[in-house]
């Protein structure tokens, strides 16, 4: 059992892949977010020479043949069974017994290599054997595969999405309409910021909106644009989600709705900066607002992360692995190329023009 050699011209691996590389030992969120993206598992299974046996319409490998190829004892392989059981037994560790262990015994007697009274046996699926390489510490054949892995990985996601993911955000079929309201909703805020408060004409805007992404991120457009290595012709927005757009659509709009009465209440007066931060933080902290801060903070840490690389460490918390519904979401089948779509509607492509000026 041996690893296929490497693709040519492969790339110089970067400090931060490497501390990817150790993440994959250590973190549940990094294993979970590669065993749940079925592409990267079809072109790790694609680049690997293995033995396995064909049982129950899928590959399977047991403790001894997973024990052989990563080099180690199969009381490691019982430890950590024992340690990760509910991780592995999720991402395809199994017991075959009864009629199921008879049929696997007829068929694969000879090279399970098991003896014949033996009740039940334990079998690893692709992704169980997978999962179990990400976890082996001591094995320096379990720390080539998860360097293959995250190359793998990588390589998918970027090629699924046309060599970038800058805006794989825009893959989404949600996007476009979501980006439309954005945009809708943005000007009852811009609308109650030119009439209800003080401060610098252009100056204002930016601040305010600085303050909505602190309150909603925990980090301003400028953190954000760091994380995400956006450059200055790049706009923020154009990179989120459809349902972070639809977050801070509804965010700024009541935010709006706040400021144009808190400006009513005072006679008409002008508002200060701080009088709308005051209303930004209680907006926050209202407990209807706690879902949906909780769900748009999740989603953009998580996806980031997986997608883009990107760690939003104010974020950390949130993090999970992203579930195989969003990877089809957005580099598979339910995934659309927006640019064609844009060239098919250029109405609506003149309309997000007119609204950025």
């Amino acid at each position: 059992m041996t690893l296929m050699s490497r693709p040519k011209q492969q790339k110089k691996r970067t400090v931060k892949s490497i501390d990817m590389d150790k993440n994959l030992a250590i973190s549940t969120i990094e294993r979970q977010n590669v065993l749940n993206n079925r592409f990267a598992i079809e072109a790790i299974q694609k680049a690997l020479n293995i033995e396995a046996i064909f049982f129950d319409d899928q590959y399977c490998f047991t403790k001894q043949m997973v024990a052989d190829f990563y080099e180690v004892d199969t009381s490691t392989i019982d430890r950590y069974l024992s340690n990760h059981a509910d991780e592995l037994k999720f991402n395809g560790y199994f017991l075959c017994k009864g009629k199921s262990l008879k049929e696997l015994k007829l068929q694969f007697g000879r090279l399970i290599n098991e003896a014949t009274k033996t009740t039940v046996i334990g079998l690893f699926n692709f992704r169980a054997f997978l999962n179990i390489g990400m976890l082996l510490s001591e094995s320096e054949k379990a720390k080539q595969m998860r360097s293959l892995i995250l190359d793998i990985v990588i390589a998918t996601i970027h090629e699924r999405t046309g060599g970038g993911t800058k805006y794989i955000n825009r893959r989404d079929a949600n996007y476009l309409p979501s980006a439309l309201a954005e945009i809708n909703y943005r000007k009852s805020l811009t609308s109650a910021i030119n009439k209800c408060v003080d401060g610098h004409h252009t100056m204002k805007y930016a601040q305010i909106t600085d303050y909505i992404y602190k309150a909603v991120f925990r980090e301003n457009a400028k953190e954000y644009r760091e994380i995400l290595k956006l450059k200055d012709t790049d706009k923020p927005r154009e990179t989120m989600y459809a349902e972070v757009l639809l977050m801070i659509a509804a965010f700024e709009n009541g935010v709006g709705y706040e400021i144009g009465k808190s400006y009513k209440a005072k006679g008409e007066q002008l508002l200060s900066m701080q009088e709308v931060y005051d209303i930004i933080d209680k907006f926050t902290e209202h407990p209807f607002q706690q879902p949906h801060l909780n769900d748009v903070r999740t989603k953009m840490a998580s996806r980031d992360l997986s997608f883009r690389d990107a760690y939003h460490g104010n974020l950390a918390e949130y993090l999970k692995a992203v579930t195989p519904e969003e990877y089809e979401r957005f580099i598979g089948s339910e995934s659309i190329d927006f640019d064609s779509i844009l060239e098919a509607n250029q109405e609506v492509l003149k309309r997000l023009k007119q609204a950025e000026e």
